[in-house]
C-alpha cells in the first residue's frame, strides 16, 4: 500500500482526497496497489469533514513519516511551497503538484532536486487542467522538434469571455458569476490579468527548450479591458475574442507572449468554449495536433494530480528523460514582430487619414449603436510601430491582435 500526503486541502486538494476516495478500487488495479492518504496538511480545522482526522498543521508530521512515500502539493504560491516540496524531495519523497506558480519559478530546481535524490517530481496538472499535455511532450512527442506552441491556457478567462459574447454581459457581472461557479478565485486577478496563463507557456517553452524561460520576460496582457463594445465589433467582423498563450521556439530564442486575440470562426480555437482549454503543438514531424478538455474546476485538475500519484506509485524512481536546465532561454523582442490590430478609436475619417500614413491602409468598421467611434483594422504592421502610434494618439480607447 502506498500511502501518500497532501498539502493544502483546498479546491484542488479536496478534490485528490475525493477521487481517491470515490474511485479507490479502480485506482488500485490500474495502479498496482491501494493508495491511501494518511496526512492532510492545512493551516485550518475542518470539523465535520470525513476526513478531519487525517488534518496536521506543520510540515514535519509529513517530511520526517517514514510511512508516507508520496506527497500532492496543492497549497499554491512559491516560497513556502517551494521550501515544503524541497523538505519532502530530500526526504525520498517524489512530490505530485498542480502548483503553476512554483513550477514556472523553480521547476528546474526541483526537478534536479529530486533526481538528486532519485524520486519523482510531476507536475502535469499544472497547466491545462485535466488536459495531458506534459506528458505527451514528455513521452510521445520525444522525437519531434516543437516548433509552435498556441492555445487556450485559462479555463477561468475562457469562461468569461465566452459569457461576454453570447449573453452580452459585462466584465463585472461575468467575473461574479465565474466565482461563484468555482471558477474564479476570490482574487481572480493572476487569471484575468494573463498571468496563470503566462505561467503555463512558460512552462511549456521551458520543457520543450530544455531551458529557463522566464514568465517574467513574456509580454502578458489580460482580459480586464475588454468591453461588451470589443464584443460587438467582434460579432460585425464574425470573430471571438480569446486570450491566448504563444511561443514561437527558435533555435536560440522564443517568440512567446499572451494577449487577447481575435479569431475568424472558422478557426478552431473559436469554438473552444466555457472553461475549455485547448492546445495547439506544430513540430517538424507530427505536425500540428491540438489537445482540448476542462482547464478550470476541482475535479478535472484533481483527476491530472491523481493519475500523477499513479505513475509515481508504479514508477518511483527519477526519471531523466525530462531536461529543464537552469540556463536562461531569452525571449524575443516583441517589437520585433509583425502581426494585424483591431482598434476603437474616437474619431472621425480624419483621424483615420492621419493614422494611415503611420500604418498603411486600414479598413474601416461601424457599428450600429455605437456612435462617436469607429473601428479600425490594420494591415500587417510591427508591434513597435503600433506602439507608437496608439502612444501617438489617445483617441484609440482599445486594441486586441488578430489570429492569423
Amino acid at each position: 500500500m502506498a500511502k501518500i500526503a497532501v498539502m493544502g486541502y483546498g479546491t484542488v486538494g479536496s478534490g485528490v482526497v475525493e477521487i481517491l476516495d470515490r474511485n479507490r478500487e479502480l485506482i488500485t488495479e490500474r495502479a498496482g496497489e491501494a493508495i491511501t492518504v494518511k496526512k492532510i496538511l492545512d493551516l485550518r480545522e475542518f470539523p465535520g469533514d470525513p476526513f478531519e482526522d487525517l488534518v496536521v498543521h506543520d510540515i514535519t508530521d509529513i517530511v520526517y513519516d517514514d510511512e508516507i512515500s508520496i506527497v500532492v502539493e496543492t497549497m499554491g504560491g512559491v516560497d513556502i511551497a517551494t521550501k515544503f516540496v524541497s523538505q519532502c524531495l530530500e526526504m525520498g519523497k517524489s512530490v505530485i503538484t498542480s502548483n503553476k506558480a512554483m513550477v514556472a519559478a523553480n521547476g528546474s530546481k526541483l526537478l534536479e532536486l529530486a533526481r538528486e535524490h532519485d524520486v519523482r517530481f510531476i507536475f502535469e496538472a499544472s497547466v491545462g487542467g485535466g488536459i495531458p499535455i506534459i506528458r505527451n511532450l514528455r513521452s510521445c512527442l520525444t522525437a519531434d522538434h516543437i516548433q509552435k506552441i498556441f492555445g487556450i491556457l485559462n479555463g477561468t478567462t475562457n469562461y468569461m469571455l465566452t459569457k461576454m459574447y453570447d449573453d452580452g454581459a459585462g466584465y463585472d457581472e461575468v467575473l461574479k458569476e465565474a466565482q461563484e461557479k468555482g471558477f474564479a478565485e476570490a482574487d481572480p486577478s493572476a487569471d484575468v490579468e494573463g498571468w496563470d496563463a503566462c505561467r503555463k507557456i512558460a512552462i511549456l517553452s521551458s520543457i520543450v527548450t530544455g531551458k529557463f524561460v522566464d514568465f517574467e520576460d513574456v509580454h502578458t496582457e489580460g482580459i480586464t479591458g475588454i468591453t461588451p463594445e470589443d464584443m460587438a465589433y467582434a460579432k460585425h467582423m464574425d470573430r471571438v475574442i480569446r486570450l491566448v498563450g504563444s511561443s514561437v521556439i527558435e533555435e536560440d530564442k522564443v517568440h512567446a507572449m499572451v494577449a487577447p486575440m481575435l479569431f475568424d470562426k472558422e478557426h478552431a480555437l473559436a469554438g473552444v468554449n466555457m472553461e475549455f482549454n485547448a492546445i495547439f503543438l506544430t513540430s517538424d514531424m507530427l505536425g500540428d495536433t491540438m489537445f482540448y478538455g476542462q482547464g478550470a474546476g476541482k475535479l478535472p485538475t484533481a483527476s491530472a494530480v491523481v493519475s500523477d500519484v499513479m505513475e509515481a506509485v508504479q514508477f518511483p524512481h527519477a526519471v531523466k528523460r525530462l531536461v529543464w536546465s537552469a540556463d536562461k532561454m531569452p525571449v524575443a523582442d516583441l517589437g520585433e514582430e509583425k502581426r494585424r490590430f483591431f482598434a476603437r478609436i474616437h474619431g472621425d475619417k480624419a483621424l483615420v487619414t492621419e493614422m494611415e500614413k503611420e500604418l498603411g491602409s486600414l479598413w474601416v468598421i461601424k457599428v450600429e449603436g455605437l456612435s462617436g467611434e469607429l473601428g479600425i483594422v490594420t494591415g500587417e504592421v510591427s508591434e513597435a510601430d503600433f506602439m507608437m502610434c496608439r502612444q501617438k494618439h489617445p483617441e484609440i480607447m482599445s486594441a486586441i491582435r488578430l489570429a492569423d
